[in-house]
């Protein structure tokens, strides 16, 4: 009987001392919000305000922009592709080379130098040479890294017309978590630059 309680007590000393301990916890792996794609689909742009169309997800918005720092914007054909289940946009600036005082090759310049300016944040910067059965050419930029913009682009006829664009997402750059949604987006943006085509 003695060995008994011997051993009973021993047990419950063993619980006792293992039970005010503080437990060791292990550290669950990290990971990221769980992102639930919509079916591809397209539809037409067809915009009076533009001389241009394309085709868009139907998941997205078109949204004229109706200021620019307070103004007006130079161009009636000045809006954003808007991504609401994504909280991203595609900014298009339209620019008229019929004007004279609109110079194609500052124009190009200044889309270069745009671009350029996420080097400071990017892994690299691939450069895409468009060229469209349409008559369509320009150069996408594909910015891999934790750059505020993963994709833009320029299209221009080299004559009358000029269109930019850049894809901003409105949240924390973190280009681990938010590569499938760029993956996703920049397949839109693709699909939009092989349907672009002037009026």
């Amino acid at each position: 009987m003695r060995k008994f309680s011997l051993l009973f007590s021993l047990i419950l000393l063993a619980l006792t001392w293992y039970s005010c301990n503080d437990p060791i916890y292990t550290p669950k792996p990290r990971s990221y919000p769980r992102v639930d794609f919509p079916e591809k689909a397209f539809r037409n742009f067809t915009e009076d305000y533009c001389n241009f169309t394309f085709e868009y997800p139907v998941y997205a918005q078109i949204q004229q922009d109706t200021k620019f720092f307070e103004e007006m914007p130079p161009d009636d054909c000045w809006f954003d592709v808007y991504y609401p289940s994504f909280d991203g946009r595609v900014h298009f600036t339209y620019v008229d080379l019929s004007q004279p005082t609109n110079n194609l090759e500052a124009l190009r310049q200044e889309a270069f130098s745009m671009a350029d300016w996420h080097n400071k944040r990017a892994n690299f910067i691939d450069e895409l040479i468009i060229k469209t059965s349409n008559g369509v050419s320009g150069i996408a930029f594909d910015i891999d890294g934790p750059a505020a913009s993963p994709f833009q682009f320029f299209l221009t006829d080299s004559t009358q017309h000029f269109v930019r664009g850049a894809l901003y997402f409105n949240t924390q750059v973190k280009a681990d978590s938010l590569g499938p949604v760029i993956d996703f987006v920049r397949e839109d943006v693709l699909h939009l630059i092989e349907t672009f085509e002037w009026k």
